[in-house]
């Protein structure tokens, strides 16, 4: 869903530079050359999601726009060509998002950060650890100008409590000096569960010793800020540590997930599948292990041409998305898939895999000007004692029992031995 974003700006180059940033992004600009501009349309409405705001208008020359906005309750980002030390101040001294200097094009990559940070930090969670509940709210408002979600703790007893409740914290404040479990020993707790992969940890001190900060650092803290800050270095912090949890999310991913259909690799199967069984093992689960396979693949291939196999591996992870949503899909490679299904008995089991195979061999596929069937072989195997290789190994035993008498068909390890 777009968002709207009102756009503060008298100049015609960089407001066209700005929409073309937030069109890519999927805003819907508001634009207003002058303070009055920006009044009238307030007046109207004042459903903005953020907006950029220019600090010197020709009505308004020493940042009034930025008050008129921020009073409005949007949030906003101020663009300003004047880079004194007194003008910085005014500006920070306000809620305001951020400050971007009109200083080159690296201005405008920057702000379009910003924007796409405003619409995604709401899926991140962060948790301000902090005895003090002046420091502790003077952080929690920083972090709601950025959309974070943000989690409370007063120490560090009740901060792995509060872990424990929200799996979507990705990031730790924490201060030094706390009751009951200070943030040195809280970092040292915190790393025990959580990877630097899984989990960013700030340190925070008031105390004048440096020292502190090499503490945090070495019992698995990634960054240290000494009290007091201001806005613009913790941000700037936060949003260096949150990229780097994204940009490993986004490696890991990358690792683990087929290209083409999107669904989990061989790699990343065999590690989940792994996991699953051991934990339908312990809770007594029924389940079962099977391979499918695309009938004839190569003839599609070499009739309609690679790129409508393509389409038929992609359309084939959409069905199977929509028959198996409580297991565990992948492409092993090629036309080969697997699935790791729980809660079922054999018979279940086998009905719900016939189910998704007579659905695929009764549709047709429309690529570009050709009307496509296709079918599945599926072998699978169940029970709880053998290894997942050997559930593997049985499952594909199966599925070439399938293709050897006829194809097009499910079956149970064993049936035709």
């Amino acid at each position: 869903m777009s968002k709207n974003l009102l756009v503060v700006e008298d100049s015609k180059a960089i407001a066209t530079v700005i929409k073309q940033i937030a069109k890519s992004l999927d805003y819907q600009v508001t634009l207003a050359t002058s303070l009055a501009e920006v009044e009238t349309i307030l007046q109207g409405s004042t459903d903005f999601f953020a907006a950029t705001i220019d600090y010197a208008l020709p009505d308004a020359p020493d940042g009034e726009a930025i008050s008129a906005v921020l009073s409005r309750g949007i949030p906003g980002v101020v663009l300003t060509g004047k880079m004194d030390d007194d003008t910085r101040q005014r500006i920070l001294a306000q809620p305001v998002i951020d400050y971007i200097p009109k200083e080159n094009s690296q201005a405008f990559l920057y702000l379009k950060r910003i924007l796409h940070w405003q619409q995604t930090n709401h899926e991140c969670g962060v948790l301000v650890v902090d005895d003090s509940v002046s420091a502790r709210n003077h952080v929690v408002e920083l972090l709601r100008r950025r959309n974070f979600s943000v989690f409370v703790a007063d120490n560090g007893v009740k901060a792995l409590e509060v872990m424990k409740q929200h799996k979507n914290i990705k990031m730790v404040v924490t201060d030094l000096e706390m009751p009951e479990m200070d943030g040195i020993a809280l970092t040292n707790e915190l790393r025990r569960e959580y990877t630097r992969d899984q989990l960013a940890i700030i340190g925070i001190s008031g105390a004048s010793n440096g020292i502190h900060s090499a503490r945090f650092i070495k019992n698995g803290a990634d960054d240290f800020l000494r009290k007091p800050f201001c806005p613009e270095e913790f941000y700037c912090r936060m949003t260096q540590n949150i990229e780097n949890l994204k940009n490993i999310e986004q490696i890991q991913k990358a690792a683990n997930t087929d290209y083409l259909t999107e669904l989990p690799n061989r790699r990343a199967f065999f590690t989940e599948a792994e996991s699953r069984i051991n934990l339908y093992r312990q809770k007594n689960v029924p389940f079962c292990v099977a391979m499918l396979d695309i009938d004839l693949f190569k003839q599609v291939n070499d009739s309609y041409g690679h790129e409508a196999g393509d389409h038929i591996l992609k359309v084939l992870a959409l069905y199977m998305r929509k028959h198996f949503g409580a297991g565990l899909c992948a492409r092993l490679g090629g036309e080969e898939f697997a699935v790791l299904l729980p809660g079922l008995d054999e018979d279940q089991l086998y009905n719900k895999l016939d189910d998704f195979r007579r659905e695929i061999s009764v549709s047709q596929l429309t690529y570009e000007d050709h009307h496509i069937t296709f079918t599945v072989s599926i072998g699978f195997t169940s029970g709880s004692e053998q290894t997942l290789a050997q559930h593997i190994s049985e499952a594909d035993i199966a599925l070439y029992s399938a293709k050897e008498n006829g194809r097009n068909q499910v079956v149970i390890h064993g049936q035709h031995e």
